[in-house]
């Protein structure tokens, strides 16, 4: 079965940068674009970043732009989140997500990706 392992979410302070990563199982890893996605306590899952399935284009969310950057190893079936420069307000539960090309288009939204990880918990402390 399709598997999307998230890890490297931590505590962190302002300012500190983290990488996450997300290996990817049970699918053909470059038939799809990946995104990553974050939910904070209270709030609606958003849209952070997504990659097409040669690297070929990304998309950034206007509050991500300039400080994370979205990567992938197709050979290794792994997405990458680099997150520089973190804020408070980056405190959230971040989801990768993997979505076919013909469905995802721009790829900023969660309900055309099929797959699902059960996400990595960042805090950047104050």
């Amino acid at each position: 079965q399709v598997q999307l392992v998230e890890s490297g979410g931590g505590l962190v302070q302002a300012g500190d940068s983290l990488r996450l990563s997300c290996a990817a199982s049970g699918l053909t890893f470059n038939w799809y674009v990946m995104g990553w996605f974050r939910q904070a306590p209270g709030k609606e899952r958003e849209f952070v970043a997504s990659i097409t399935w040669s690297s070929s284009s990304t998309n950034y969310a206007d509050y991500v732009k300039g400080r994370f950057t979205i990567s992938r190893d197709n050979a290794k079936n792994t997405v990458y989140l680099q997150m520089n420069s973190l804020k408070p307000e980056d405190t959230a539960v971040y989801y990768c997500a993997a979505g076919l090309r013909a469905t995802v288009g721009a790829g900023t939204d969660p309900n055309r990706y099929g797959y699902w990880g059960q996400g990595t918990q960042v805090i950047v402390s104050s």
